[in-house]
């Protein structure tokens, strides 16, 4: 039997739908994004941890659940919201449907909504706290609801961490410490495959702990939340690259480089998310479609002394990469290890690779 349940915006709207995955109250940050394929790959990122996502495309779960593609062992997302979920979905590599993984994962879920409209409402007026609740909605006379949506705050980067340090060993040429945020797994995977031994730490690690691993190089993984609340890490960042130990950030690795040399960051009014996020190199003028994940940027107009723009975002001309002039170190806001999305960029890996050997970032 169908449940409809509510979805209620903090600016007052109200959408109504129905329930599927598990069913049970919930609140969280709303945010959309627009891949039309890789629900599996945004269900698993841990960047997406404590937020409701919307669904841009209208189907969703047509190839079902496949755990090879997972980017994590499990989802940290809040709620999933589609126009349509896909009951019986159909591939050679499915393992499970979505209802089942959402409620293995005690995750709820919501479909039967006008996701279009939803979208339009978050571009207007930014991202912002949402319940979904099986209760009904008490409405004043214009049909908007005027309760206090409470979202629960919580050290997110703690949450979504290792929990301890594991080694990838394939006798490879290069070690390379991954300090994990939050690390998506195809990060490990596109160091792997060009001979690097990789050795994750957890979030807590310390400049110290990781320089006596004697890393040829340093991974900085994306992450889920406000970059600025990783006080510690920051300053342990900033310890770091006194060592210059070639580095590489991605996403919130990216805007924590940033704000270890002194840069500043901000949150966007709604955020890049999706598959199909436009960028342009600095560098020779050709321009990249990159997968992003991101509600925050570092602020072009205030970067670091020893920061060169490398990459901006072809829509809002926000940063999207930065090279550091004094050491042999940068970083991007997209995702060159895509999954889901395109591999355009995969080739800044091999830039890292040639950090590595001494050779300097170059067009």
């Amino acid at each position: 039997m169908e449940k409809k349940i509510n979805l209620i915006l903090e600016n007052g709207r109200v959408f109504e739908g129905k329930a599927f995955g598990r069913v049970k109250d919930v609140t969280g940050e709303i945010v959309f994004t627009t891949g039309m394929t890789g629900y599996i790959e945004t269900l698993t990122d841990p960047s997406y941890c404590g937020q409701m996502i919307v669904q841009t495309f209208p189907l969703i779960g047509n190839y079902g659940i496949i755990e090879e593609d997972f980017e994590s062992e499990k989802s940290f997302v809040k709620a999933y919201i589609v126009r349509e979920y896909c009951e019986h979905p159909s591939n050679y590599r499915c393992e499970g449907t979505l209802d089942e993984y959402l409620k293995k994962n005690d995750i709820p879920g919501m479909y039967d909504v006008d996701t279009r409209e939803l979208t339009r409402i978050i571009r207007e007026h930014g991202t912002m706290k949402a319940k979904i609740t099986s209760a009904e909605p008490v409405l004043d006379e214009n049909g908007m609801s005027k309760e206090e949506i409470d979202v629960e705050y919580f050290d997110m980067v703690e949450a979504v961490t290792c929990d301890s340090q594991f080694t990838d060993n394939v006798d490879g040429k290069y070690n390379v410490v991954l300090w994990d945020f939050g690390a998506k797994r195809n990060i490990r995977r596109e160091l792997l495959k060009r001979g690097c031994n990789v050795t994750t730490v957890p979030a807590s690690a310390t400049a110290e702990e990781i320089k006596a691993l004697n890393p040829d190089g340093i991974m900085l993984s994306n992450g889920p939340g406000d970059p600025k609340d990783n006080v510690k890490i920051i300053a342990e960042l900033k310890e770091l690259c006194k060592a210059n130990i070639p580095t590489f950030g991605i996403c919130l690795g990216h805007q924590l480089l940033a704000l270890s040399q002194g840069g500043k960051t901000e949150k966007l009014k709604y955020g890049h998310r999706g598959g199909n996020q436009p960028v342009k190199d600095l560098t020779n003028n050709r321009i990249y479609v990159s997968s992003q994940n991101h509600g925050y940027a570092v602020n072009n107009d205030e970067l670091p002394e020893n920061a060169q723009l490398l990459f901006i975002n072809v829509n809002d001309g926000t940063c999207e990469g930065i090279k550091y002039t004094n050491m042999p170190v940068f970083s991007v806001q997209f995702h060159p290890e895509a999954c889901g999305g395109p591999h355009d960029t995969a080739y800044l890996f091999d830039k890292f690779i040639n950090l590595m050997e001494g050779v300097e970032y170059n067009a």
